[in-house]
């Protein structure tokens, strides 16, 4: 079979055959016919539709390569403009939309909610409204849309029978005359199938997708993802504005109830590891590359199981969970169930609400590298209950809090790390598997201890807090010994009792 080139441009028509000279003109519809080795190459303009590919490739050789023109501006976004608005009264302007316009989804009766979601004692939806690109903010109540504009413009919205009738700010402009957009599609680019191999998105701007809370137990939708397959290219994309998640690396809705907790998401681990859903030759092997991913009030990257064997390099996140309108344990820059063998490297990881990289559970095997982390308020790196071994190498972590661990048998090679760290003890059993395997060896309880720490920085007045120390039980961690050596301290750090060979400087206080 001969590969092919398809092109979509605005100027296209869907009947057409999708030449350079006679292009599609939806993404969609080149999808539709794109077979295993095509290349869908988009041309410049707004695409305001959501990609459903109907199959992927058939090897890293015979991929479906979806492309921006080189060198042209291609926006796909999950919004439509809104005109019609009225003015009610001050900043606050009222619109009714038929319901029939949103089709199946309607994002202003779409909860968000789910395992390990705090709403913060008031409803949530994953609808959305923008203001010139501003994202305004979703009000508690109507009284409050009626109330005089706040520093953050706001909006509110009701569903009846026939209509849905959104409320809003602007302060001192006509909407009718600004370009308003709303979320009407729950994402821009992720198959409706899982087991969609080896497709390339590249080059990209994608935005305003209506996604749900993505807990690692249950489906989880991103504005771009792969729905549980393997071998998916996401590179040199701008994805931003999406209501919880901007990449989903992780799980399809495997139809198993699974309880919310601790015990709950060892059975689902269990369940789809000996069925062969979670399994080396099906999943992973993603490469997510040189993107910049902002504004996702859940987290940039996410990934329960699926993340593994991925490689996630020379992105930038930040401006991760700042509206704060709701919070909950899911929440992070970078945030991974599972990923075994993972690879995240070089990336720049900042201003992000909550944490910045964290790996959650079976990170084993997972390297850490090269990566810049600053400005994140809870800390840059969590890894949690995660047996290891795991590698962190090369990072420089400059918030307050840079790391925080309730793991064990990781090394910390040649770091800066501006602050205090702590390690945390924690009783939970989770699983470990075999290695360089998604097969579960056995479960354990996972008591800190049995890491490394060679040639790292620590600057920062007081003590380097590792297991055993800030208050922390170091009973359970006598047989699971820190072994800490070659580490220079600065600006005050003090060194932990299990370091051998310090190094000092004096020279800046």
């Amino acid at each position: 079979m001969n590969a092919r080139e398809y092109h979509v441009a605005k100027s296209g028509n869907d009947k057409n055959p999708g030449t350079k000279r006679a292009p599609f003109q939806t993404m969609q519809a080149a999808a539709d016919i794109a077979q295993p080795g095509d290349i869908i190459t988009v041309h410049e303009g707004v695409y305001r539709e959501r990609v459903n590919p109907p199959r992927g490739g058939t090897s890293e050789n015979m991929r479906i390569i979806y492309q921006a023109a080189r060198g042209e501006k291609v926006f796909i976004k999950g919004s439509e403009i809104i005109k019609g608005w009225k003015h009610v009264k001050d900043d606050v302007w009222e619109v009714s939309i038929p319901n029939s316009f949103f089709g199946d989804f309607n994002p202003y009766i779409d909860t968000i909610h789910g395992h390990w979601f705090n709403p913060l004692g008031r409803t949530h939806h994953t609808g959305a409204v923008y203001l010139n690109g501003y994202w305004l903010t979703e009000a508690a109540s109507m009284d409050d849309i009626m109330k005089t504009t706040s520093e953050k413009p706001m909006w509110f919205g009701r569903v009846d029978d026939k209509n849905t009738i959104v409320l809003a700010q602007f302060p001192g402009v006509d909407p009718n005359k600004e370009e308003v957009e709303i979320n009407v599609r729950q994402t821009v680019f992720f198959p409706d199938q899982p087991g969609l191999n080896y497709i390339t998105v590249k080059g990209f701007t994608m935005s305003h997708a209506a996604t749900p809370w993505a807990p690692p137990t249950t489906v989880q939708l991103g504005l771009i993802g792969p729905h549980w397959s393997k071998g998916w290219i996401i590179e040199n994309n701008i994805i931003s504005h999406s209501m919880c998640v901007g990449i989903s690396l992780g799980l399809a809705d495997f139809n198993k109830p699974v309880a919310g907790n601790a015990y709950g998401f060892t059975d689902l681990v269990r369940y789809l590891s000996e069925e062969g859903y979670w399994s080396k030759d099906k999943i992973g092997h993603h490469i997510v590359r040189g993107n910049r991913i902002s504004y996702c009030e859940q987290a940039g990257i996410v990934g329960s199981l699926g993340a593994a064997f991925c490689v996630i390099e020379y992105n930038e996140v930040s401006e991760i969970h700042k509206q704060r309108n709701f919070t909950g344990q899911e929440q992070g820059g970078i945030k991974l169930h599972g990923a075994v063998d993972a690879v995240i490297k070089e990336n720049m990881v900042y201003d992000i609400g909550a944490r910045g990289i964290w790996l959650d559970w079976m990170g084993q095997g997972a390297i850490i590298s090269s990566n810049l982390c600053y400005d994140n308020l809870t800390c840059d790196l969590y890894l949690e209950v995660n047996h290891g071994p795991v590698l962190v190498a090369n990072n420089i972590f400059l918030s307050n809090h840079p790391v925080a661990n309730l793991s064990r048998g990781t090394a910390f090679v040649h770091n800066l790390f501006a602050g205090s760290l702590t390690f945390n003890q924690t009783t939970r059993i989770t699983p470990y598997m075999k290695e360089h395997s998604t097969e579960i060896a056995g479960v354990h309880g996972n008591t800190p201890g049995d890491d490394r720490f060679y040639n790292n920085i620590f600057a920062g007045e007081g003590p380097v807090l590792v297991a055993g120390w800030g208050g922390v039980d170091s009973s359970a961690m006598e047989n699971l010994p820190v072994k800490m050596e070659g580490n220079f301290y600065i600006q005050g750090a003090i060194p932990h009792k299990s370091e051998t060979n310090p190094s000092f400087s004096e020279q800046v206080r």
